[in-house]
């Protein structure tokens, strides 16, 4: 397994853009909590408010606002406490104009050097990693990260409210084929953290029998396919974009 060159070279913030309420918690949980712990500011966007998802009788106006409270629960358990969302309707997002914008608008506020964001790939191997919402998400994001964040040009609205260009140094890319995988995070010591992230998320995990069985083992195989047995990991597709 390659390493992309500045993976372990300091930075200071990142952030996370996500299609739904809990997209992060199970892709990349693990990671942020060892960022946090190591000093960084980290940034939730999350570009919908989980309205179409759930798992039982809840009404469906009050979905949005119960999916938006576990999220920010699933974020202060791994030290996070900026949230923010778009507001776009789940199950509706398409990589546009509109987007684009208003995910490099966030980037210009926050400054990040790191992005995680969803593959804008297919991942065939494990299909329900790719919903559409994901991949028109990872596309709108790596627009935004290159070339617009950066561009003084693009969305000139921008530059007018005072937001000046930003250039991220590097995208993480979650959920990418296995064959796009070039960095995996050890995560072991904040697998307890990931876990309290994802049960905040009760609306859509509550149901399930064995959610640290069904977890650990999945961390567990990522990181014997990369060179770290008997350890915890996250995988990310990393891409230098300095």
């Amino acid at each position: 397994m390659t390493t992309p060159s500045g993976t372990a070279a300091v930075f200071q913030r990142a952030l996370v853009v996500t299609a739904h309420p809990d997209d992060v918690d199970f892709g990349s949980a693990g990671t942020v909590a060892s960022w946090v712990a190591a000093g960084a500011e980290v940034t939730y966007c999350i570009c919908t408010s989980g309205d179409a998802g759930g798992f039982d009788d809840t009404p469906r106006e009050d979905v949005p606002r119960l999916r938006q409270d576990e999220q920010r629960a699933a974020a202060a358990a791994v030290g996070v406490t900026d949230v923010r969302f778009l507001g776009y309707q789940d199950g509706q997002v398409v990589a546009d104009l509109g987007l684009r914008r208003d995910i490099a608008k966030v980037i210009r506020e926050v400054r990040p050097h790191r992005v995680i964001t969803h593959s804008p790939e297919i991942n065939w191997a494990h299909l329900p990693v790719s919903h559409p919402d994901h991949r028109a998400v990872g596309e709108a994001a790596l627009a935004a990260v290159y070339p617009d964040a950066r561009n003084a040009f693009a969305f000139p609205e921008l530059l007018d409210a005072g937001l000046e260009p930003w250039t991220v140094g590097q995208l993480w890319l979650s959920e990418c084929p296995e064959e796009r995988v070039n960095h995996a995070v050890d995560i072991t010591d904040h697998f307890d953290a990931k876990l309290a992230a994802l049960s905040a998320h009760r609306s859509q995990t509550a149901h399930l029998p064995d959610l640290p069985g069904t977890i650990g083992r999945h961390l567990t195989r990522t990181a014997e396919r990369h060179g770290m047995p008997g350890r915890l990991a996250e995988a990310f597709h990393v891409v230098d974009t300095a």
